[in-house]
């Protein structure tokens, strides 16, 4: 029965649904039922044919009805509200911000179209996962984005569903899904030896391919099947009935043992009483979860079993970390157990999971979630199977794929909060995220090298392990990043301590991760890229969750969140320090960026202060706590400056990189940012001078700062003194200035980021959004597109639009910053900060040195500009204690002292720094302390000796007389004698009496201070204040470290006379800076107001004299003293600043910066040079656009004596003629081209089609056209006529082109050899005859050799001849006789011949074969004579067409000094005299004279010729001037022109007389006979109109078709006149540009409406030019011959063809010569339009929608990319069009790109993008999915390059295709 005919099954089906149906489930239903049951399982059984079971399935669903009428009926029940499309990876799907709730919504491309998203934030994009559409959905996105057909409500008029329709499915589905799981579970093998066998997996998926499609296909039946569905799949009933009949047959009962086998690794068990952290084996190699021999098929005995085997690797557990308790309620056994299954959904998914995702399968069930009982299911079961997942994920070996597959499913189950609160509620969802993340990472853990390699008890992961190599953690991380961006979910989070505890001990497994240790000796042998890895755990795994929850975090209400944090966050900092041994020294020569931990405690700090209102000291910990926290993030800031400084140079380039990522703007919010901050909160709570003795240590420079010249640093070498210490105060400085954390609005923040970025350089707008940091993540939701954005950019910064610089480099819409940003906002602090590389600090620099300029404001070179900044927020105050203590004006004053020394190793930096720094202290002062008394409070003793007090201002003016110091004993200051006054004991007196004098002049001497003892007492003081059992810590003295021994020479004390304050330092400096002897004059004294409004403009901007004389000004205001005693200093004369004496050692170091400065001025001199002399080259010799200055091709226009032309060779250098044996050659470009070919009739664009109406038929082009005037000539006339009667090369013709410079042939061939033998990869191949010009480097490949002697036969314009015009036709034909003369014999072969015939070689091989041959006869001598005058021809038109096609403009021609077709003719002219012409045959002789024997045709056999009337005259033109000796006199080129008019023009009268309707012609005919006899009858158009009419009228030219030629009644003979000139014209136009470049002088320029009496009296017609009303375009004629008698036999010859053919004798008559110009297709404005129909369109070819689509746009083909499926020999279908449309030469626009391609013979090169986004930037792939709108100019300008041949020389970066685009 299974295997019955389709007929026969539709009857059973119709049965048994009757007899189920009927009978209300009675007795005979039951064994229908059962009959049914039996037929299924027969018909679903593994033997049968899966086609068949299909087939039966569908027929018993149907009830015996047609498939597709049930289909069509079920559909009509679809209650369709939701979208809910699904699809796979690589779709183009949309997204749009202002309609979305939750960051990934995504639309399909349908509904986006339908719905109204004008002027919303939206993007299209290529889906990276797969995903689905939610329209329709409110949880997801706002209703106002819904599309039409999902915005109607649900329950409205959808009808009830009958019974009977779906009663079968519901018996039919469970029966088959049943059979799905049982091949499932069959296919099955658990892989041995952890190598899955794949191969096997896949097998399976192919057998189950069609049952998988069929249920995909119910899916999308809409509604009313999707709930049988569900019912089915979620029923436990089911899979119990099902399931349980496993005992009957043999085969069910094996897949059942299978089933219960795989099941068995699928829990998390492990004993709870173990507390070794024994999870992973770690010499094993499998770095699974040991927990998988779970004993016994019964899987239910629980996690006891498997204790045994735990033992052993917990034996070699990693330190005796506590395990992490779960609570309690965590003990959820889902997560701990083996997973159990109660419904078909349940056990779907697992072996779903188990198949690694395959894609049909995750389609199917996720084209269900529409249902929404369904989507509630399926979420709880994908929870219950999370862990499962992990394990999988981690074993899977495409973990890539499986990752995507899992993101695909869970993004669609998690983005809806409504559902993740649920399950976080029922399933605990938010516990078992954790804890599987948990496990997943414990499984790479090693031991933390951090501090105490030894005893240290912390493990961190191992970032060389694949799970973090692959990024495999990633779908984990980013679900749980997804539910926390739900705030009912996060709050959970929040106020759970349990899940806080889990996950900061989660978090402190990064922290400490990839330590870095500093290689001393030698340089590390392998680069490890680790660091790539450790970056992206710590953002995605720890940075992201925490800005998710710091979004919860937003107001007072959830101060309580914050507390938790920061309370669980201590304690695990507490532990951490505890486990690496942590007191108080960091370990020397280490360092790590991750300090994740560090990081959240900041960040929560910041957050409770600036949203929650908190008070900071309530949740700081004690002060021993901050000293702790402050040491790491400090070592970072150290270790970047020794990074900088090439410290760390030996461990290769990888520790640069990590320095740079720490602080690029993806990373720099989550990582520079936090530690900055916590740095300065621990350094507004703790002791100032402890705080800056640590800095100055960390940094190294402690030993630095001592008042000798010399000194001896132990820990530094002095190479990289000078960077350490600028590293040091610059970091103070950023400490101390920067405010992003504190106090400044998020507003602000976004605005300084943006000045920062943008005067660096100027910015497209893409990459600004991407320099900027995002504030929370970028999942949370605000997104750094919205509105303040905009508003802040416009507001700062300039939109540049693109410009294009002839040379064709396209720019890119840019951002600039206004003047007063430059003026008012520009922070150098900031861009310290924000800079990855150290150049783009000194970009900005040049830029706002280069604006000062401009605007006048300072022409020298200025200092950073001192910004004030936002004010605290006062919890921060105690920051402000920095800039005002007593160590930090010891080091300000020593540094100042030893500048003003010159003292080495310092530099206008550090000044620069140490001057901000005072500045900072003068803005910041504490509350204003009365002058005059200045007790300093008796305690504050530290350094008693050198300042009074702790603040500033007054600091700044006590004298220091005498300071100690301890030199090395070969020190200078060692010699001197120490001053009478100052001995031993006065040094101990001096002490006391300090306190009671007061007066200034102190002559007490300062102690040598020494920062490290410093820090040492305080923190001692406060470990004692904090700790009572801290005297039994013996602490190591750690500073023992840094004396190396042996290598210190003994240090020696000596006292140093200095009387100085800092005051006085100050103004010396001024003094010294400017060069000058008392430049500082203050400027109160002339001026008080000063005092009153420091905030003057004229100091904001300037060099360091700038900057001293400000905070003078500033000292003064704050306090009279100071201004009193800057007065004095100012008044006793200074004496002179020392001159140098710079010691040999000295001079080594000296200012490197200076030699730079020097050299970088050399620099700047020589490149100026270079750019005049490059610039006058460019004038001379690449004049583009230039018509006048008509100085090249070296002709010597002014001395018209000299016979030869003397060209310059530019390779020898040499000047000479051309001679026959070394001849010179112009560089040229031989390309073949069609442009000419794409000419259209119609002035009216052709559009690019976009609809499957719109086509491009190409019969209209100017191609086309002439191919079928040729074929059809061929068809009736002799073929060596034919071929002569018109030109080829409209398609394929050879443009010659050349940059006008000239080369000996011979030079050019050794030139070539070099290329040859030369190695280097070119743009160009050398065996093709490529090369660039050595002089301009413009592309060539060929040489073009000059024709020795006079250039140019220059009989410029002598009077007329008196020859009558019959002399002068008699004298051309006797020329045309003596062929033989051309004055180079051809016999005698020169160097001169057999160059012209390798350059001839070259020109044929230029186009292909079939642009060659058009003869009947093959090889026939005619082709090359028809394509040698054909080239003339091309060049010719082409050069029409560059001048916009018509002479109007004149003057030289466009490319005026490139033009070679002087040249080119005396090539094309000694080939030509190779054939002779027979002259029976001759056309002059036809045109010229009567020809008598006319019987001779009628006898002949074979075709006749083709009639004078039919031939191109251009053609003929060309013929004669060409076939002529050269030189050639003016005189017989004018009586060429005057004969070939005559022809011309009659032509002209034909053509019309053909157009014209039978009356109009009788009238003509009438009115010409009577005017005929009149004396000037030749030369009056309408006599002879009517005497062609009257002769045409013998044949059968005008029968037929007459009805047709009614439309064109032309009646009036002014318009009979112009449609005569405008026949005319186009050969006017050829002939003038001949007559230019054979005999020189210019076109006369005019208004385009006298072109025709310009030109024709130019080339000679116009014997005596009338004035224009009189003028008929028939005065030009001058006829050698009675002209009724010519006419009348040119006529007779089409009178005797249009009696046999006379529809063809009239269709070739009808020649329209008027052309517009070459256009590409016209493109659409918005490049959507393109995209949605090109992109999914099937090719023509192959019928496959390519994946690389591509379109021409010269004539709209749709072409596949480097598709193999439209390959041709070889050839790809681009390379192959690109041949048959170009000749070579192609233009393609991709699809998937916006970018146009170039395909110029076997080269390409990217072009760019003629679509740009609103801000004027390229979208290259469309990554960004901006809307693109058509960007004219850049369309322009590739139409320029395209019509003007100059693709290859204006792009630069060609690359070979080898046929394969």
């Amino acid at each position: 029965m299974a295997g019955a005919g389709g007929r026969e099954k539709r009857a059973t089906a119709a049965r048994l649904k009757a007899a189920l149906g009927g009978e209300g489930g009675g007795g005979g239903g039951g064994a229908a039922a059962g009959e049914l049951r039996a037929l299924l399982e027969r018909a679903l059984s593994g033997g049968g044919d899966a086609g068949e079971a299909l087939e039966w399935c569908r027929c018993l669903l149907a009830g015996g009805e047609p498939w597709d009428g049930f289909a069509q009926a079920v559909r009509a029940y679809d209650p369709a509200t939701l979208c809910g499309l699904v699809w796979t990876a690589n779709f183009v799907a949309y997204r749009c911000r202002t309609c979305g709730i939750s960051p990934c919504m995504s639309l399909c491309a349908e509904c986006f179209h339908q719905g109204e998203h004008a002027g919303h934030d939206y993007n299209m994009f290529r889906s990276q996962a797969g995903g689905a559409c939610d329209c329709g959905d409110s949880n997801v996105m706002r209703e106002a984005g819904f599309c039409k057909r999902h915005r109607i409500k649900s329950n409205s008029n959808v009808p009830c569903v009958p019974k009977d329709l779906l009663m079968m499915s519901e018996l039919v589905l469970p029966q088959f899904i049943f059979s799905l799981i049982q091949h499932l579970r069959e296919g099955y093998n658990e892989p041995a030896l952890d190598l899955p066998s794949e191969k096997d997996l896949h097998k399976i998926l192919q057998v189950l391919e069609p049952h998988v499609s069929f249920l995909e296909d119910l899916t999308k039946m809409g509604g009313a099947m999707r709930s049988v569905l569900t019912q089915v799949l979620t029923s436990q009933q089911f899979y119990k009935d099902l399931s349980s009949g496993v005992g009957e047959n043999a085969c069910a009962k094996k897949s059942h043992e299978k089933y219960l086998i795989a099941l068995k690794g699928s829990g998390l068990a492990f004993p709870e009483d173990k507390i070794a952290c024994g999870m992973q084996e770690q010499g094993a190699g499998t770095s699974t979860l040991a927990v998988q021999g779970l004993a016994g098929a019964t899987a239910t005995s629980g996690q006891g079993d498997s204790s045994d085997e735990e033992d052993q690797d917990g034996s070699q557990g990693v330190g005796k970390r506590k395990r992490v308790k779960l609570s309690s309620t965590t003990k959820d056994q889902s997560i701990m157990d083996v997973l159990k299954h109660k419904c078909f959904l349940e056990e779907l998914l697992f072996w779903t999971i188990k198949y690694e995702f395959p894609q049909k399968m995750v389609t199917f069930l996720l084209n269900m979630l529409p249902d929404q009982d369904y989507k509630i299911a399926f979420t709880k079961t994908f929870v219950q199977h999370y862990a499962f997942i992990m394990k999988t994920l981690k074993k899977s070996h495409e973990s890539d794929t499986m990752s995507n597959r899992i993101v695909h499913i869970s993004v669609q189950l998690f983005s809806n909060e409504e559902l993740a609160r649920q399950v976080t509620e029922e399933c605990q969802l938010l516990d078992i995220m954790v804890t599987v993340l948990l496990y997943m990472m414990e499984s790479c853990l090693i031991k933390s090298e951090l501090q105490d390699e030894e005893n240290s008890l912390h493990v961190v992961v191992n970032c060389g392990e694949a799970l973090l190599k692959n990024n495999t953690y990633w779908p984990l991380v980013s679900d749980f990043i997804n539910i926390l961006s739900h705030q009912s979910v996060a709050k959970k989070f929040l106020e759970d301590h349990g899940l806080l505890v889990t996950w900061m001990n989660f978090v402190s497994f990064f922290q400490g991760m990839n330590l870095n240790k500093r290689e001393l000796n030698e340089h590390v042998e392998f680069e490890s890229q680790t660091y790539y890895a450790a970056f992206a755990a710590e953002l995605e795994a720890c940075a992201q969750p925490m800005w998710g929850l710091l979004s919860h975090c937003k107001v007072r209400e959830t101060q309580e969140y914050t507390r938790n944090v920061v309370r669980y966050c201590l304690e695990a900092l507490q532990d951490w320090f505890d486990a690496i041994n942590f007191v108080d020294e960091p370990a020397p020569n280490q360092v790590t960026f991750h300090l994740p931990l560090h990081r959240y405690f900041a960040m929560f700090l910041s957050k409770a202060v600036k949203c929650q209102e908190l008070d900071l000291d309530t949740i700081l910990p004690d002060q021993e706590m901050l000293m702790k926290l402050m040491i790491h993030p400090l070592q970072i800031q150290a270790s970047l400056s020794e990074i900088h400084s090439n410290m760390w140079v030996r461990n290769g380039l990888q520790i640069k990189g990590q320095a740079m990522t720490y602080v690029q703007s993806h990373f720099c919010n989550s990582m520079i940012d936090p530690d900055i901050y916590l740095l300065q909160v621990c350094a507004s709570r703790l002791d100032p001078d402890y705080f800056i003795s640590s800095v100055f240590e960390r940094f190294k420079v402690v030993d630095l700062l001592t008042m000798a010249s010399q000194h001896q640093n132990t820990v530094l070498d002095s190479e990289h003194e000078r960077s350490m210490l600028e590293g040091a105060l610059t970091f103070l400085v950023l400490l101390l200035s920067l405010r992003l954390h504190l106090g400044m609005t998020d507003d602000e923040i976004l605005r300084a980021e943006m000045v920062a970025q943008l005067c660096m350089n100027d910015r497209t707008h893409s990459s600004l959004l991407d320099l900027i940091p995002e504030n929370p993540n970028p999942k949370s939701g605000i997104i750094p597109g919205s509105l303040s954005f905009e508003s802040v950019l416009s507001a700062v910064a300039d939109f540049k639009a693109p410009v294009f610089e002839p040379g064709g480099s396209m720019q890119q819409g840019m951002y600039t910053p206004k003047a007063e940003v430059w003026d008012k906002e520009f922070d150098p602090v900031m861009v310290i900060l924000r800079t990855v590389y150290r150049r783009d600090v000194q970009s900005a620099m040049d830029r706002y040195t280069a604006f000062l300029k401009q605007s006048g404001k300072f022409p020298g070179n200025p200092w950073p500009p001192y910004k004030k900044r936002t004010p605290l927020h006062p919890s921060y105050k105690g920051l402000i204690k920095l800039l005002h203590c007593k160590t930090l004006h010891i080091v300000l004053f020593t540094l100042l002292y030893k500048i003003l020394m010159d003292h080495q190793n310092l530099s206008e930096h550090v000044l620069c720094m140490v001057l901000y720094l005072i500045e900072l202290g003068l803005e910041n002062s504490p509350e204003q302390e009365s002058d005059e008394e200045e007790s300093a409070s008796g305690q504050e003793r530290c350094h008693d000796s050198w300042f009074p007090g702790s603040n500033l201002v007054s600091n700044m003016r006590h004298f220091i007389n005498y300071v100690r110091v301890r030199v090395p004993e070969t020190a200078p200051e060692v010699k001197r004698e120490p001053p009478a006054s100052t001995s031993s004991d006065g040094l101990a007196s001096s002490q006391s009496s300090r306190r009671k004098s007061l007066q200034r002049e102190n002559s007490g001497t300062a102690q040598v201070f020494s920062l490290v003892a410093e820090r040492r007492k305080k923190f001692q003081e406060i470990i004692n204040r904090n700790t009572s059992e801290a005297n039994q810590v013996v602490r190591p003295k750690t500073s023992m470290k840094w004396s190396a021994p042996g290598a210190t020479p003994q240090l020696t004390t000596a006292i140093l006379e200095v009387k100085e304050s800092i005051l006085s330092l100050l103004i010396k400096l001024h003094h010294k800076l400017s060069g000058k002897q008392n430049s500082y004059y203050p400027p109160w004294l002339d001026d008080v107001d000063v005092l009153i409004h420091p905030e003057i403009p004229r100091y904001s901007h300037g060099d360091g004299m700038t900057a001293v004389e400000r905070i003078l000004l500033k000292a003064a205001v704050q306090s009279r003293l100071n201004k009193r005693i800057i007065e004095e200093i100012c008044r006793k004369v200074t004496p002179p600043v020392p001159p140098k004496k710079i010691s040999s050692a000295e001079k080594k170091t000296l200012d490197k910066e200076e030699r730079r400065q020097k050299a970088r001025e050399r620099q700047q001199k020589l490149l100026a040079e270079f750019a005049s002399r490059q610039k006058s080259f460019m004038e001379t010799a690449m004049d583009v656009e230039s018509p006048d200055a008509d100085i090249a091709m070296e002709v010597a226009t002014s001395e018209q004596h000299v016979s030869e032309a003397i060209y310059d060779c530019v390779i020898c250098g040499q000047s000479g003629p051309s001679t026959e044996d070394r001849p010179t050659g112009l560089v040229v470009l031989l390309q073949a081209s069609s442009v000419l070919g794409q000419c259209r009739y119609s002035t009216e664009p052709k559009k690019l089609p976009t609809t499957e109406e719109e086509r491009i038929y190409p019969w209209d082009t100017c191609a086309a056209l002439h191919e079928v005037r040729l074929a059809t000539l061929q068809r009736y006339f002799k073929d060596s006529s034919c071929l002569q009667a018109v030109s080829i090369g409209w398609e394929g013709g050879v443009y010659v082109q050349t940059c006008g410079h000239t080369l000996h042939i011979d030079c050019h061939k050794s030139y070539m050899e070099s290329l040859r033998n030369d190695q280097v990869l070119q743009g160009f191949s050398v065996d093709k005859g490529e090369f660039t010009c050595p002089l301009c480097r413009q592309f060539a490949n060929s040489v073009l050799p000059c024709y020795p002697g006079n250039n140019v036969e220059r009989s410029l314009w002598q009077s007329h001849s008196n020859k009558s015009i019959q002399d002068l036709v008699q004298e051309v034909e006797d020329l045309q006789e003596q062929l033989g003369t051309f004055p180079v014999s051809i016999s005698s072969e020169t160097n001169l011949s057999k160059e012209m015939e390798s350059v001839m070689k070259d020109i044929k091989s230029t186009t292909q074969k079939k642009y060659t041959d058009y003869s009947k006869s093959l090889g026939s001598p005619d082709n090359d004579f028809l394509f040698m005058y054909s080239v003339a021809r091309t060049n010719l038109e082409l050069e029409l067409v560059h001048r916009g096609g018509n002479l109007c403009s004149g003057g030289a021609s466009t490319a005026g000094k490139r033009s070679c077709l002087n040249q080119l003719f005396h090539v094309l002219a000694m080939h030509m005299h190779l054939y002779s012409i027979d002259s029976a045959y001759n056309p002059w002789r036809k045109l010229t004279q009567m020809v008598q024997d006319k019987n001779s045709e009628v006898i002949s056999e074979e075709l006749p010729e083709v009639p004078v009337l039919y031939r191109d005259v251009p053609s003929l033109l060309l013929i004669q001037i060409l076939t002529m000796p050269q030189p050639l006199h003016k005189e017989h080129f004018t009586c060429i022109i005057k004969v070939l008019f005559t022809l011309l023009y009659t032509q002209a009268l034909a053509a019309f007389s053909v157009k014209c309707s039978e009356e109009e012609r009788m009238a003509w005919k009438e009115s010409g006979a009577l005017k005929k006899n009149t004396p000037s009858g030749e030369k009056s158009w309408e006599v002879l109109l009517g005497h062609v009419i009257s002769e045409l009228s013998k044949g059968k030219m005008y029968e037929e078709e007459e009805e047709e030629t009614e439309e064109s009644t032309v009646v009036n003979p002014d318009s009979v006149e112009c449609y005569l000139q405008e026949f005319c014209l186009p050969f006017l136009r050829i002939t003038s540009l001949l007559q230019h470049h054979l005999f020189g002088g210019d076109l006369p320029s005019c208004q385009e409406d006298e072109e025709f009496t310009v030109l024709a009296s130019c080339l000679g017609l116009l014997p005596s030019f009338q004035s224009a009303h009189q003028f008929t375009s028939a005065s030009c004629l001058d006829w050698p011959v009675p002209a009724f008698d010519m006419i009348s036999q040119w006529c007779s010859e089409l009178v005797s063809f249009s009696d046999k053919h006379p529809h063809q004798a009239k269709i070739l008559l009808i020649y329209e010569p008027k052309w517009d110009l070459p256009r590409l297709l016209q493109l659409p404005e918005n490049y959507n339009t393109i995209f949605q129909y090109y992109h999914r369109k099937t090719c023509t070819v192959c019928t496959k929608v390519p994946k690389d689509p591509a379109v021409c746009l010269v004539c709209g083909t749709f072409v596949c990319l480097k598709g193999l499926c439209c390959k041709q020999q070889s050839y790809c279908e681009c390379v192959l069009h690109s041949q048959n449309c170009g000749a070579g030469t192609g233009i393609f626009l991709l699809i998937n790109a916006s970018v146009i391609i170039i395909i110029r013979g076997h080269r390409f090169c990217l072009w760019g993008s003629v679509y740009l986004d609103a801000h004027g930037e390229e979208d290259r792939d469309l990554r960004r999915g901006k809307p693109l709108y058509i960007c004219k100019e850049r369309y322009k300008v590739l139409e320029q390059q395209w019509v003007s041949h100059t693709f290859d020389h204006i792009n630069k970066r060609w690359g070979p295709h080898y046929n394969g685009l």
